[in-house]
């Protein structure tokens, strides 16, 4: 017996796809970004140009022209960097952390949202570094909390 379950959302959720020309298109069957509500799903992005093409300059360019991408979808979605609330980095080789790190803390300047980060065999592209993110757009307020140091924002 074969079943299928679609996913319907109640009226008062709104779903946007977002897709804007500042960066690459999606290289699949898949959009840019989905924003449900505030909440904004960032497909992967690697280090290539508006023409598909992988950028020069090994993983180093690879990352700073994947966060410039996410950068032009967020805000499209009329967000920023700063409504990143969650960063997932596939690397082709874990070697490389410390440089995507390095040039990662360059675009998250005013909060280090959360992340994971995995080595994986391989990416689309012959890619060296891919990076999907969740933000929420709209947020009211961005802070932090330090608890055991006695400080509050």
């Amino acid at each position: 017996m074969n079943e299928t379950m679609s996913l319907t959302l109640p009226n008062s959720i709104c779903r946007k796809i977002i897709n804007c020309s500042s960066a690459p298109q999606a290289i699949g069957p898949y959009n840019q970004a989905i924003q449900i509500d505030k909440t904004l799903y960032i497909s992967g992005q690697l280090g290539m140009d508006c023409n598909l093409n992988l950028v020069k300059g090994g993983v180093e360019e690879e990352t700073k022209q994947a966060l410039t991408n996410m950068g032009h979808i967020l805000k499209a979605a009329g967000g920023s960097y700063k409504d990143v609330i969650k960063t997932t980095i596939l690397l082709r080789d874990i070697s490389h952390f410390s440089t995507v790190n390095r040039i990662y803390s360059q675009f998250f300047k005013d909060h280090e949202p959360a992340r994971a980060a995995f080595q994986v065999a391989a990416l689309p592209k012959n890619g060296n570094v891919e990076i999907e993110a969740i933000a929420v757009v709209g947020a009211v307020d961005v802070g932090s909390v330090f608890i055991n140091n006695s400080v509050v924002l």
